[in-house]
């Protein structure tokens, strides 16, 4: 899978100042409502609180946090007809109810359509694949802006 058509560079966001999950999400849900407004061509925005809310209401049912500083928040949703992504990077962790306890600073936000159940799995195992691998997650926190963040993501 090519993560160039899952995410734009739009919505790689590279050592904000985020000192929460809540805030982390928020962040993510921008990108993501930008993002799905724009693969769906529709004249009518998105609204960011209501992808934010899915995340929310997804992390209640457990945290979706890998452990080693990645987390993976995701929904489905029929607010986009493709699966878009968002990743977030922070120079400094945050409690994510990481299940190694283990501050999170790599998380890559998903939103796939309703219908996308088999692929809905498919993307995660892929996204969780990828960031199990150390050298992966090491080139990332090497990065020094966006750009670069997204040129590692996607290579």
């Amino acid at each position: 899978m090519n993560l160039d058509t899952l995410i734009s560079s739009k919505a790689v966001i590279s050592n904000p100042e985020i000192k929460s999950k809540k805030r982390a999400l928020e962040l993510l849900a921008e990108h993501l409502a930008t993002d799905a407004t724009q693969a769906n061509k529709s004249e009518e925005a998105i609204d960011p609180l209501t992808i934010f809310q899915l995340l929310i209401e997804r992390e209640k049912l457990g945290s979706t946090s890998m452990g080693h500083g990645v987390a993976l928040p995701h929904a489905r949703t029929d607010l986009t007809n493709i699966a878009i992504g968002a990743f977030l990077k922070l120079d400094n962790g945050i409690d994510f109810d990481s299940p190694d306890d283990q501050k999170t600073d790599l998380v890559f936000a998903l939103l796939v359509p309703e219908h996308y159940t088999d692929e809905h799995l498919k993307i995660l195992a892929e996204l969780a694949s990828r960031f199990s691998d150390e050298s992966y997650c090491k080139s990332l926190r090497e990065t020094n802006d966006s750009k670069d963040t997204y040129n590692h993501l996607i290579n």
